[in-house]
């Protein structure tokens, strides 16, 4: 069905040319499963949007073949291409809030493919296969979905979406860029599971792209290893995983996060003194009314949340999306007022870290400038000492003085996160709150970020409130650790007590799911290959 044969990506929108992507072979059978790993800048995307038909036809030079089906999707023309995309090749982006247009509802915009490919069909007819396209990926109530806006979606759900415009055209080859990157465990493992019966029912074939290789496992029947542009090494999954010949391989394998402690502080000091105390916090949001006599309603996303944070210690929180932690870390920082109850700061205000590093770095500034801007709205600082708190800080966290003088577009996704580090720790907080900190990034970046966090924590005296879905990571960084559900605290203690011990059925269910990327295949379909 999909054969690429020496593709090659060359960038010529720079005074040098650059080459992204070398030689790259693949194959691919009617209902196959592929995988395609590697770590960010290694040229997966690019592979992907390649094969989509995505990439700009100018400043770029394309050599190879990708024949879909027999014809020639490199070099055909734009009209042809177009019959294909969204019809026969779908693909589902990393980030769905980026790629769902904001000022439409949700249901218009899985209906796009279906106007576009589908003219013969009627606007109802329209209409009710994008219902029933919402209602097989799993979205119960699919009329709210469909009337509402993405931002009033939760991640998985938003995901789900992407998922439903994809396919709502029924296509041959289904291309996922990283679409469980930034999910909870368990909203992982529900879209894995959904992609498994996509695969057998409608025998789509799936080209899944992901740093994780522990999901790549789960859904893969074979899979191919990128770095720098290149293909190390291809096979099956049990090949890969069980006998990796090259080094790179082995490293990304080695990388995985599994239930041992890399970054043990030693034994928490109980008498430490309490930097943060939460108590009893309760906030609710109004929903959005259908008309104006329609009676104001309320959702509760804090219901009663108590938490204290010590001096020195890393304090994690996990939980679903949805379930009301990064409200709570607003909460602490100030950035919304809770309706009963109260939050004490021993020190100065906590700064954050959050998700994703190029939301929250202004893109029309470059990194020298970002970093002063704490120094500059606290005052009392010469534009030199400014320049020099700059300079010492980009060394901390391991960057290079050249970067102040780069736009955040110009940067990495592990530089970008050293960045937001460095700006949360330029007026030197005692506390710092990381929200999905390292969700995004591939395993190596990750612990590179999770490393340098925790040497800044024992060299700065950082006390560290963990917030993340990642259940591995968690229990790797911290002392102690809370379990989140619907706005409440329902199993908090010593980590290990928790991993090990734990009292709450939701706890056990968190474990569970991560417990399903350690296995070697478990419920694994790897694909149904059709002849």
């Amino acid at each position: 069905m999909l054969d690429v044969i020496d593709l090659n990506l060359e960038f010529h929108d720079h005074l040098v040319p650059e080459t992204v992507v070398y030689d790259f072979d693949l194959h691919m059978e009617p209902g196959e499963i592929v995988g395609l790993v590697g770590e960010s800048g290694s040229g997966k995307s690019m592979t992907a949007l390649a094969i989509a038909g995505l990439l700009s036809r100018h400043d770029m030079q394309k050599r190879g073949q990708i024949l879909f089906e027999g014809k020639d999707l490199l070099h055909c023309r734009r009209s042809e291409l177009r019959e294909l995309q969204g019809d026969d090749i779908a693909i589902i982006f990393q980030e769905p809030m980026t790629s769902l247009n904001p000022v439409y509802r949700v249901g218009p915009q899985v209906e796009e493919a279906l106007r576009i490919h589908r003219p013969e069909l009627s606007a109802e007819e329209i209409r009710q296969r994008a219902m029933e396209m919402l209602k097989e990926v799993d979205l119960e109530d699919a009329q709210r979905v469909y009337d509402s806006y993405p931002h009033q979606l939760s991640g998985g759900m938003r995901q789900r979406v992407m998922i439903a415009a994809a396919m709502i055209c029924d296509p041959k080859l289904l291309i996922a860029d990283e679409p469980t990157t930034a999910l909870d465990v368990t909203v992982q493992a529900q879209i894995v599971k959904l992609l498994r019966r996509i695969n057998r029912e409608k025998k789509t074939a799936i080209l899944f792209i992901s740093h994780d290789l522990s999901l790549i496992r789960q859904l893969c029947k074979r899979v191919v290893v990128m770095q720098g542009g290149n293909i190390v090494e291809s096979g099956t999954i049990e090949e890969i995983y069980e006998h990796p010949r090259m080094a790179y391989t082995k490293k990304l394998i080695a990388a995985i996060p599994g239930y041992e402690k890399k970054y043990d502080s030693g034994e928490p000091n109980l008498r430490q003194n309490e930097i943060l105390r939460v108590e009893d916090v309760r906030i609710r949001f109004a929903l959005e009314r259908h008309s104006l006599l329609e009676k104001r309603k309320y959702k509760e996303v804090l219901k009663g949340v108590s938490l204290t944070v010590r001096e020195g210690e890393v304090l994690g929180l996990v939980g679903e999306s949805g379930c009301g932690k990064s409200t709570l870390a607003k909460v602490i920082l100030g950035l919304e007022k809770p309706d009963e109850g109260s939050v004490f700061h021993q020190s100065q205000r906590p700064q954050m870290v959050f998700q994703d590093p190029y939301g929250s770095l202004n893109p029309a500034r470059k990194v020298g400038w970002i970093l002063e801007e704490p120094l500059r709205i606290r005052g009392g600082m010469t534009g030199q000492e400014k320049k020099q708190r700059v300079r010492f800080m980009l060394e901390k966290v391991g960057l290079e003085e050249k970067i102040a003088e780069r736009y955040p577009r110009q940067l990495s996704g592990g530089q970008r996160q050293r960045v937001c580090l460095a700006a949360a720790l330029m007026l030197g907080p005692r506390l710092l709150v990381a929200d999905e900190a390292v969700s995004a990034l591939d395993v190596t970046i990750q612990g590179q970020i999770l490393e340098l966090l925790f040497s800044l924590k024992k060299e700065m005296g950082l006390a560290i409130l963990f917030i993340s879905h990642d259940m591995r990571v968690v229990y790797q960084v911290s002392d102690r650790v809370l379990v989140m559900k619907d706005g409440l605290i329902v199993e908090s203690g010593d980590v290990d007590d928790v991993y090990f011990a734990p009292k709450h059925p939701y706890t056990k269910e968190l474990l569970a799911a991560a417990a399903l990327q350690e296995e070697k295949g478990g419920e694994r379909d790897a694909g149904t290959v059709l002849s």
